[in-house]
Order: structure tokens, then sequence, then C-alpha cells
């Protein structure tokens, strides 16, 4: 199978290419290098079926040179992260909406079904526990960039669910939690790796809030396997599924976790939102999906405990570590 990967350079959607390479299938990737890496995909050059174009997802001629070509397609590209997000306002509603209505055009030209990611963003500072994928969305003022992009994804989630009602395109869409793993950078405000990249330095461990806010980690491997089955599964089109961990931490709590799992002797730092992003942030106190929706429809669920996803992360930044040493 021929497959384009939107995205592809980037944390996740390396990992998927990966996958999709390891399986056999043909892989084409598209990334505007924003955000992604070229060092993510390096080692994909053993394949034969790889292919790496340097573009812009908003770019209408090469996104339907790129559709024709391909048998599916997998759009994980976005704009991404709560200090991008903030710094970059309009990049992200200009990227997310703009860049999603392109590529959703091209899929429909050409009858490509399409797994367009989403986030858990969209439920925005709701308080329901856990969320459903039917629930109301809860969002906040529109003063506050940071709800830009829950509103970005919820307009992609709106827009691929319409061209399915109205064209019967073939839609599927993940809202994903929290997923972590390595190659994610914590250079736009990603808490995982910004913790284990402090703490093997043995540097404050800087805590954005009050630290009570509870989160969800899902590792990027168990993510992968849950959309290659939902884009294989006939009965997930025109859906929205929840992908991620009801494995609940708080944030001070992780950031106890990784200290002790480092050896390291770094001390926990708390910083005001307004300091650590130079404005306002709102933020959501518990953030927890349930997972029914895709466990009867494909039989999914995270297998990969946080302890394990931690271990993996740290030896990875470890090796970082020690490259960047003189």
């Amino acid at each position: 199978m021929s497959v384009l990967v939107t995205g592809g350079a980037g944390f996740i959607g390396s990992h998927l290419a990966e996958r999709l390479l390891k399986d056999g299938n043909k892989v084409a990737v598209v990334d505007n290098l924003s955000t992604g890496s070229l060092e993510n995909i390096e080692s994909f050059k053993k394949y034969s079926g790889f292919d790496f174009v340097e573009g812009d997802i908003r770019d209408a001629g090469l996104m339907e040179r790129l559709v024709e070509q391909c048998d599916v397609i997998y759009h994980l590209a976005a704009a991404v992260g709560v200090k991008l997000i903030a710094d970059r306002p309009v990049h992200t509603i200009e990227t997310n909406i703009g860049g999603t209505e392109v590529v959703l055009n091209a899929a429909n030209k050409f009858k490509k079904k399409i797994l367009i990611a989403s986030s858990s963003e969209i439920y925005g500072k709701s308080e329901a526990v856990s969320f459903c994928e039917d629930d109301d969305i809860v969002l906040g003022s529109t003063s506050l960039s940071r709800w830009s992009y829950a509103c970005s994804k919820a307009i992609d989630e709106f827009l691929g669910l319409a061209f399915y009602q109205q064209y019967g395109l073939g839609v599927v869409i993940g809202r994903f939690f929290n997923t972590i793993g390595p190659r994610q950078t914590g250079q736009y405000g990603m808490v995982v790796p910004r913790f284990v990249q402090r703490a093997l330095q043995n540097e404050p461990v800087l805590i954005y809030g009050t630290g009570r806010q509870r989160r969800c980690f899902c590792y990027v491997g168990d993510l992968v396997e849950a959309v290659i089955n939902l884009m294989n599964c006939e009965e997930a089109v025109g859906k929205v599924y929840n992908i991620g961990s009801a494995e609940e931490i708080t944030i001070e709590g992780l950031a106890d976790k990784i200290i002790e799992m480092t050896g390291s002797k770094s001390k926990k730092e708390f910083v005001p939102y307004e300091v650590a992003y130079g404005r306002a942030i709102s933020d959501m106190m518990r953030r927890m999906p349930s997972l029914e929706r895709i466990k009867e429809t494909i039989g999914w669920e995270p297998k990969t405990t946080l302890t394990e996803m931690l271990k993996v992360i740290i030896e990875s930044e470890k090796v970082k570590t020690k490259n960047i040493k003189p």
C-alpha cells in the first residue's frame, strides 16, 4: 500500500511512518520542518519505499500531486505545543484550519481515505470525568490564545465529518491525549521531555502552574497501533475516537517520578503561567479519556505503563545528552 503521512517528520508522524515502512508499505512524508526534524526520519533512507517531500500542506498543487499517488492519508501536520500556540496564534489557526481544508479537498478529489489527528484540547475546560467523544465542548475566552488551538482542531473535526456526511469521503478522526516517547521535543512546551532533560542535567525542574493538574500519558507506540487499526476498520469511518491512557498522575507527581527515576539532584520550582509563557494562559485541571468507543470498535487499549514509557524516554535523552557534550 502507498501511504501519505503529513507532518511525518514530527514526533508522532515519524513513529507512524517508521511503523508503516516496517510493515512493508510505501510511505511518502510531507513536512515543512517548522516543528519536525530531518533527524527524526534520517534512518528511513534504508527503506526503498520511503520518500520525503519538504513542503507545506497549504500548497494545494503539491498536496494534489501527493494525494493522487497514494492509497490512504494520515493527516498529522499541525501547529502544536502550548508555547508555539501562545507565541504564534495566527500561524496556529492558518496552519490547522487552512492546511486541513487543503488536504481534505485533495482527498475528496481523488477519493482517498484519510485519518485526521485531532486533540484532547477540544474538550477545553470541561470538568467531565472521563471525557467521552460526544461530550459538549467548553472553551474559554477568545482573549486567551490558548483556546485558538482547541477551536482550530474542532474546526478540523467539523470539516472532516462534513466531507464524510456530504461527499461520503472515508474520514476517521483520532483525538490524541498527551502522547509521549522518544523524539519528542520540549521546545514547544511538552512537559515530559522538559522535565527529563532538566533532571538529567541536575537543573531545577520547572513546573508551570500549581502542579496539581492531572494528566494521562500515552506511549507513542501504543497510539500508532491504534491509528493504524482504526484506519483499517471500516466501522470507524465517520466517527471520532479518543486515543490515550487512563493512568493518571499530577504534574508535580510526574516531576517527582522523573527526578527519582533519573537519580537526579534537581529541585522542583513552580513557575506562574504568566512568567512561563509571557502572557496569561488558561489551563484545565484534569484530562482523562473514556476509551470505551475505541475498545468496542477495534479492541484497542494502551499496553505501556507510565514507568515503562519514562524508562525509554530517559534512556533516549541520555544518548542525546552524551552526543551534545564536547
